[in-house]
């Protein structure tokens, strides 16, 4: 059985420089361009769209709006116009209701030596209009016995190509035929991947006939099926690795058990809470709790928006560590939110005997020295920092938990260092972002991690009002600043480019703090970006935070830093040159205190429907998971932030996250269901699909511990 199945999986293995038509030459265009090296990787390279073959047209009936025509007739003259590289073929054909020109700028003299006057042919291309009349460039032209001999298939799948690659003659018409060779050589030697009880319960086409039919499709349905099985075996891999990564970790790691809601939980419950919790935050501490009180390892992602209340949810479950005999650590990315966590919890504990560190690259070296003796010693219970606190002389009497906050601008290797500050059991996991991610995005980026989210404001918050301003209420929002300046407020103006560019008309900060410097001659300004010193940026933001500037102008610096509970306005210009993701972030940075906030977004008039589209749905909700959801439609998964240091590869070929989610959570369903009733794919049943993971290329974790 094993032999039989390496002998069939070996086909498609061989490189496709041994494919009939291929040869060295095209199989290095196609490696460096497409990344397709073999038989299976062209196989799996499929078409993006196709082209109905069965409809024929009149000539008289063509218009230069179509996308593509077929058009039976006869050649009746040909003729070379021009010379050297401005040369064209020209080709008058005819039917019986008119002519059109049909046009080639390459291969001339071959085509001039192959095409028959009077001879009858099948057109087809995309019209275009030229001096008044219809001409087809390029056209796709074959005689009635090429078309007898052609393999069946109604619709013409079309391939994504480089300029490279059409240089060297390998546009999607090449890519198809070299894919119908491909297919007719593949008869009986693909191997199916799935089980056969899985193909009759879910009703799949079987491999070789969905592959067959993605390529040269006979109906629609059969695209249909081939697509849907096609899908749903790339989303089911996914989805069982990911899991079968969890039930692994479940088994294999035993968790500290925290069985106590003790004295210091309690006291800071009933005494030193700021304000009620949200429905959101008790369900969440809920989950932690259960949690927690197993006796497997934690591994929980806490999504919420900016202000959410997501720090107090980990402060929570530090206080429950804590009453256990556990000390805690929060990680963040940059120092400047290490020092807003830090300040936030030693706020909150002020009346608590708690002992709270900070350690960050710019911690002196003796203050170092005392937080490294009082972790190893255990006086000190909570520590939050940088990566600091994976170097290898950070040292804990016995860690519980880990908070990772915006994990995703951390590498695997760095977050991996913290799981193993304890010899034998890891602590648990508690990994925050205020990025929000779209439901289908979390079940694969974070698919081995349970998700909570906090989708409720704290008390008193009032939602942001968004208004989108073009370049004519300059003066309309000018007048605004005031009047919010005079009620006490403080206001943020966010620039995309730190100085002028020659390439890109946009504001810019230097230029916007002279502008305003002049335009609000009475308030103080001050200035932050990438390129200053961190001392002095440092001390502009604390100086904007003690209230001592009413406006800050400002890069993307801002977007994850500075907690200002009196800024009220968030200005941001050329609004159109940001992603949605971090506009979003950006508004996020005001609505930290009770009064109403304003985020106004200023445009040119001058954009296009992309950019369109993300300042209406700014203006529109303030959902963050509405937001990112939308953000996903228009950028696709593989761009958005976070998806990169996952762990897991977004390099789908067929599938799409924005748009197959009811695939993704029935693939997911499925491989649940399998994984539950046989964790290690034990079962005879089953070896298919762990053969298939033990041999897949994007593995990303070690099966051999489970095989």
């Amino acid at each position: 059985m094993i032999n039989y199945i390496c002998q069939m999986s070996s086909f498609l293995d061989q490189e496709i420089k041994f494919l009939p038509g291929v040869g060295p030459k095209r199989a290095d265009i196609l490696k460096h361009e497409l990344k397709i090296k073999t038989f299976g990787d062209l196989i799996h390279y499929y078409p993006y769209k196709y082209i109905d073959r069965t409809k024929y047209y009149k000539i008289s009936e063509i218009h230069a709006q179509m996308p593509y025509i077929q058009v039976k007739g006869v050649i009746r003259a040909i003729e070379t116009i021009g010379a050297g590289a401005k040369q064209r073929l020209s080709a008058r054909f005819y039917d019986e209701t008119g002519s059109i020109e049909l046009v080639w700028f390459r291969a001339i003299k071959w085509q001039k030596e192959n095409l028959r006057i009077n001879k009858a042919y099948t057109v087809f291309g995309k019209p275009a209009l030229f001096g008044g009349k219809i001409s087809v460039v390029h056209p796709d032209l074959e005689t009635e016995e090429e078309k007898q001999l052609k393999p069946s298939g109604l619709f013409q799948g079309h391939y994504n190509t480089s300029e490279k690659m059409k240089k060297n003659f390998l546009n999607s018409k090449a890519i198809n035929k070299i894919q119908l060779t491909l297919l007719s050589l593949a008869k009986g030697k693909i191997r199916e991947t799935l089980p056969p009880q899985l193909l009759v319960n879910m009703k799949l086409m079987p491999l070789e006939k969905a592959l067959t039919a993605i390529h040269k499709p006979e109906t629609t349905v059969d695209l249909k099926n081939a697509t849907f099985r096609l899908k749903f075996e790339e989303l089911f891999f996914i989805q069982l690795k990911i899991l079968a990564l969890k039930h692994s970790r479940n088994k294999k790691f035993k968790g500290f058990h925290f069985e106590k809601v003790g004295y210091n939980f309690n006291k800071f419950y009933d005494h030193f809470l700021p304000f009620e919790l949200t429905g959101a935050q008790k369900k969440v501490i809920k989950e932690i709790r259960g949690d927690v009180n197993r006796s497997s390892q934690m591994n929980r992602l806490l999504q919420g928006d900016v202000g959410s209340g997501k720090t107090l949810v980990a402060l929570m479950t530090m206080l429950l560590a804590m009453d256990n005999g556990y000390q805690s650590c929060l990680m963040a990315p940059t120092e400047i939110l290490a020092q807003q966590h830090f300040q936030s919890i030693s706020k909150f504990l002020l009346e608590m005997n708690i002992n709270v560190g900070l350690l960050t690259g710019s911690t002196k070296v003796k203050a170092r020295r005392m937080i490294h003796a009082a972790l190893q010693s255990g006086e000190m219970q909570i520590i939050i920092g940088t990566h600091a606190l994976i170097e290898d002389t950070v040292q804990f009497t016995k860690l519980g938990l880990v908070v990772v906050d915006e994990q995703h601008r951390f590498g695997v290797a760095q977050r991996a260092k913290l799981w193993k500050k304890n010899d034998l059991i890891p602590p648990h996991i508690l990994v925050m972002t205020a990025t929000p991610i779209p439901r289908t995005l979390a079940m694969t980026v974070y698919g081995d991690l349970d998700v909570s989210v906090i989708d409720e404001l704290p008390p008193g918050r009032k939602p942001i009002q968004t208004m989108h301003f073009y370049e004519n209420r300059r003066n309309q929002l000018n007048n605004f600043m005031q009047q919010q300046i005079e009620k006490g407020t403080q206001i943020y103006i966010v620039y995309p480019l730190i100085s002028e560019s020659e390439k890109m008309d946009l504001k810019n900060v230097e230029e916007g703090f002279r502008q305003l410097t002049e335009t609000f001659p009475d308030y103080k300004i001050s200035m932050v970006h990438g390129k200053m010193k961190p001392a002095i940026k440092e001390n502009a933001m604390q100086t904007f935070k003690r209230g001592e500037t009413q406006i800050m102008v400002a890069t993307t610096v801002i977007e994850v830093g500075v907690d200002v509970p009196n800024a009220a306005v968030m200005v941001i210009e050329s609004a159109e040159r940001f992603g949605l993701s971090q506009l979003h972030q950006l508004r996020g940075r005001v609505g930290r205190g009770a009064q109403q906030s304003y985020c106004i977004l200023m445009s040119s008039y001058k954009i296009g429907t992309e950019s369109r589209k993300r300042l209406e749905t700014m203006v529109r909700t303030t959902d963050g998971f509405e937001i990112a959801e939308v953000d996903m439609k228009l950028r696709g998964p593989g761009d958005m932030e976070g998806t990169q240091q996952s762990g897991i590869g977004f390099d789908l070929k067929i599938a799409n996250l924005s748009k197959d989610g009811e695939i993704l959570q029935l693939a997911r369903n499925v491989a649940n269901d399998i994984l539950n009733d046989d964790p290690f794919l034990q079962k005879e049943e089953n070896q298919l699909l762990l053969r298939n993971l033990l041999s897949s290329k994007d593995t990303s974790f070690d099966w051999s511990s489970i095989s």
